[in-house]
């Protein structure tokens, strides 16, 4: 927790990564078919409850979009009240997760996996919020977005987009300002000066919105939990815990690498979320992840420790239930212009242009990654950077070659590295060029991998090749 050196800091942060959270509650909450209340109590819960835990000092949780579409299909199909039954339930999945310590193997993920995830979710969050700050509806998946950036200009809200590049110009200029001024975080400077000027200009611009947030809350009954009998339901839950957990420890690994903080202990964040889960379960609210669009704003507004996540979730239930009039004043465009500050920052241009100069495979898996992200979704989009990693991996550390050697008048194959299938084809092509009408004599000594494809391969061509009258032909 804060020390005096630090208070200042945490407070400015969490009063800004609150204004970003907020609005981005309650468009997952809408978006998964459920009341837009549900989205902040989540949030709050992210803040009071799992941010207190030390699994990671500057991630912040919350209601995250990767869930929206298996939020949406649960609640269609059991119901608003058997919600609250399966985050429950996926909370204590991810509780034995984290006591078994599975969370710890996430510490192995490719280093462009992680730039690619960064870059992917900078690039979504910009496709989206480009629309928020022209004061337009966006219009659906990211593909379309991107497909319609083009005809913003002209459907978009002068006032708006005033307001939302005004943010951006604030938060720029301020990094320049004396160091004794940088108390106060730019983005929250942005933030408050579009507010004032929209009040004093009466300007006609979309505003947060947020009511009755304490009625929403509606624990589970006895009669709910009956739902996990069905084999959907448990699948379900499985799938919330799987894929929480895994946006959870995958933004943990991207958020370490925005400061110098300490590092996430892996098993502890996911001991933290499962806590955070069962408790939005028993309050009937949405499921929790980590958010990296949040806790990158926590960064980027300069917050020190895990207070900043704390008292985030204070402001969000301070906002929404004493003062919704002062939450009423923002404008959404200046949220959209901090978040797509956010977004550009995590764009990783130099760390593509150092890899492609360098590491040319890994900065393939950086696009490919960030490309599958924004095609699919952020789960989907990880998976395939990781399959492609590895598939580079295993291509790499497939080495193998062959050594001739005259031995008696006799050929000595010597097969060296690692035999596997990816290096099939080579080694059969290096194979079948040998001189024929002679005694071979192959030696697999050297071969320090060798697996079933390139052993039975072997095989074959060991009974296919027509030995000499009277001698082995291969041995």
């Amino acid at each position: 927790m804060p020390g005096d050196g630090t208070f200042r800091d945490d407070f400015g942060a969490s009063v800004v990564v609150a204004l970003v959270a907020l609005p981005l509650c309650v468009g997952v909450a809408v978006a998964s078919g459920v009341p837009a209340e549900l989205g902040i109590v989540t949030g709050v819960v992210g803040g009071l409850v799992t941010g207190w835990f030390r699994g990671s000092s500057l991630q912040v949780s919350g209601p995250a979009a990767g869930l929206t579409v298996l939020v949406y299909e649960a609640v269609q199909a059991y119901g608003l009240p058997a919600l609250g039954v399966l985050v429950l339930a996926a909370g204590v999945v991810q509780l034995g997760m984290g006591v078994l310590r599975l969370g710890r193997w996430f510490r192995a993920i490719s280093v462009a996996v992680v730039y690619g995830m960064l870059a992917g979710i900078g690039l979504v969050l910009i496709s989206g919020q480009l629309y928020a700050l022209g004061g337009v509806e966006a219009p659906g998946p990211t593909l379309a977005k991107l497909g319609g950036v083009h005809e913003l200009g002209a459907r978009a809200d002068l006032a708006a987009v005033l307001l939302g590049v005004g943010t951006i110009a604030a938060m720029a200029v301020w990094r320049r300002v004396p160091a004794r001024l940088r108390i106060v975080p730019g983005a929250l400077v942005g933030v408050s000066a579009a507010t004032a000027v929209a009040v004093l200009l009466r300007l006609p611009v979309e505003k947060v919105r947020v009511t009755g947030v304490l009625a929403a809350v509606s624990p589970p009954g006895w009669g709910d939990f009956g739902v996990l009998a069905s084999v959907g339901a448990a699948g379900t839950v499985v799938a919330l815990a799987l894929i929480a957990s895994a946006e959870t420890l995958f933004s943990a690994a991207a958020v370490d690498r925005m400061h110098n903080g300490p590092r996430t202990q892996y098993d502890k964040e996911l001991i933290a979320q499962g806590v955070g889960n069962s408790v939005c379960g028993l309050l009937g609210g949405l499921p929790m992840t980590a958010v990296i669009v949040r806790s990158a704003a926590n960064v980027e507004a300069g917050a020190r420790t895990r207070a900043a996540r704390v008292m985030h979730g204070g402001w969000l239930l301070l906002f929404a239930v004493a003062f919704p009039r002062v939450l009423e004043s923002v404008p959404l465009a200046a949220l959209a212009g901090v978040l797509l500050h956010a977004g550009w920052k995590l764009l990783p241009a130099r760390a593509v242009a150092v890899l492609w100069r360098t590491h040319r495979g890994e900065a393939v898996v950086l696009v490919v990654t960030a490309s599958a992200i924004v095609i699919t979704n952020l789960f989907e989009g990880v998976l395939i950077g990781l399959g492609l990693a590895v598939a580079k991996a295993a291509w790499e550390t497939s080495h193998v070659h062959i050594e001739e050697v005259w031995e008696d008048e006799e050929l000595c194959v010597k097969v060296v590295g690692n035999a596997s299938f990816l290096r099939l084809p080579k080694l059969l092509d290096s194979l079948d060029s040998l001189p024929h009408g002679q005694p071979v004599r192959l030696d697999l000594s050297g071969l320090r991998h060798l697996d079933h494809a390139c052993l039975t391969a072997l095989e074959g061509w060991e009974r296919a090749r027509a030995p000499l009258p009277g001698r082995e032909g291969v041995i």
